[in-house]
């Protein structure tokens, strides 16, 4: 059964660029080792809210937006072997490719698909 590893973060408006630079190489490093497809989108019309919210979640900050994402695995123990691969990579090392966001206002989990339309 496929699974997803979704995640939500902030990242200054201004790190547009640096963002998608980090997550081509991401996207390409988790490709390599089994991922089907690395899907990356950049908030424009994310709404505040009273109680709970993206921006919320995230802590957004002025001058930031919200980006989420998700990677779509084959199955939960290809996930598991390939972001054991992943976290290993030396491309995805802070000092070969720094993430342009703050790594501690971002959120993440892994789901089992149970629906696809």
């Amino acid at each position: 059964m496929a699974f997803v590893d979704l995640f939500m973060a902030p990242v200054p408006v201004g790190n547009r660029d640096a963002y998608l630079s980090h997550s081509t190489v991401a996207a390409g490093v988790f490709k390599e080792h089994g991922a089907i497809s690395v899907t990356e989108c950049w908030g424009v019309d994310i709404p505040p809210g009273q109680m709970t919210s993206m921006p919320m979640a995230v802590k957004l900050e002025d001058g930031e937006t919200v980006v989420t994402g998700w990677v779509l695995w084959p199955t939960k123990e290809a996930r598991d072997a390939g972001m054991a691969k992943v976290m290993g990579d030396p491309r995805m090392q802070p000092d070969e490719n720094p993430m342009p966001l703050d790594g501690e206002r971002m959120i993440f989990g892994g789901f089992e698909v149970m629906l696809q339309a």
